[in-house]
């Protein structure tokens, strides 16, 4: 109720200088006609503008009711720290003190032999024709305490896989997915991941420069979970129009770091790789539908979101190129 209070008083004292929230994302708001948006997280903005000027013009309207401290660099903001290069074009955003931290709160050792993979695999069998499922898990469950452990861990580290580091997010949503009736096994891929963030604590995703136009890889691993299911996964970075003239032909836009990254269990039991292909574009296209609108609302007109697959069948299913005729467990979803 308080921070609902607080919220309305600054919204009308703002609204006197011209500041509004943008209709859709949440914590976003911009001027009528001054070229500044800014990200409001409790009491933390976070400020993009075009001529020091607006940004002065901001800090005067807040002055006017509120005690102000400013930082120019802009290094910290919302618990990333920020390394801005303006003269190569580049941003490093990271989290150096997050993961000692929770390494520390959670008394965990540094492993003795580096450990570079987030989670367990299974070894394929060379040669066969047929790969054969993992045998059931029959370990034992473990302790309430334990369970408790198990899912602080993961609500920890989940929320610096989706800063930084979203080599984790495979291994957290499957040690998740079973964390409610957890059993040693569950507890042993928690501690390989552990010992993944205490071999590699500090991640660093860069930002190139680009035109700021939303681009998506999907790609999806066929019965690669248990109980028969599926994951699909999407990177989702920003760079220039599909069809920019000022690059070289026959070229991809250029690859840039994560904005976001999707990575899920599919919540149903598909047919075929290409119907995880299929479920994987639809996950993307959904978690695509509010960060276009966000990118919008910044300033950044956005064209059709292109969505690269590297399944014809899905490719041909979705551009409409191929017609399923026979396919019911399709007709099914």
């Amino acid at each position: 109720q308080a921070g609902l209070i607080a919220n309305a008083r600054l919204t009308t004292h703002l609204a006197k200088y011209g500041y509004r929230p943008v209709p859709i994302t949440p914590s976003l708001w911009t001027h009528g006609t001054r070229p500044i948006n800014f990200s409001l997280v409790v009491d933390d903005f976070g400020i993009k503008y075009v001529g020091k000027e607006h940004a002065l013009h901001l800090l005067d309207a807040l002055r006017d009711l509120y005690a102000v401290t400013e930082d120019w660099d802009g290094s910290l903001f919302s618990g990333l720290t920020i390394q801005w290069n303006y003269a190569d074009q580049y941003v490093d955003i990271s989290m150096p003190h997050y993961i000692p931290s929770m390494l520390h709160r959670f008394q965990h050792p540094t492993p003795k032999k580096h450990q570079g993979a987030p989670h367990s695999w299974t070894i394929p069998t060379y040669g066969a024709s047929v790969q054969y499922a993992s045998l059931p898990d029959d370990s034992p469950i473990l302790s309430a305490a334990e369970i408790i452990d198990i899912q602080q861990k993961v609500g920890t580290l989940l929320y610096y896989a989706v800063s930084v580091d979203p080599f984790m997010l495979a291994a957290l949503g499957t040690i998740a997915s079973s964390q409610a009736k957890a059993t040693q096994l569950t507890k042993d891929e928690c501690l390989w991941l552990m010992d993944y963030a205490a071999s590699n604590p500090l991640s660093i995703i860069r930002y190139a420069a680009s035109g700021m136009v939303l681009h998506i890889h999907s790609d999806a691993s066929y019965l690669s979970e248990t109980r028969a299911r599926s994951r699909g996964a999407g990177h989702f970075f920003l760079s220039s129009q599909p069809d920019d003239p000022t690059r070289p032909p026959d070229t991809m836009p250029t690859l840039n770091g994560p904005i976001h990254t999707m990575c899920k269990i599919i919540d149903v039991v598909v047919g075929s790789a290409a119907e995880a292909e299929i479920g994987a574009g639809y996950l993307n296209g959904q978690d695509a539908v509010p960060i276009i609108t966000t990118l919008r609302e910044l300033g950044h007109p956005q064209p059709p979101t292109p969505i690269q697959v590297d399944n014809t069948t899905s490719e041909g299913f979705a551009n409409g190129t191929m017609k399923q005729k026979r396919s019911k467990a399709m007709d099914m979803r």
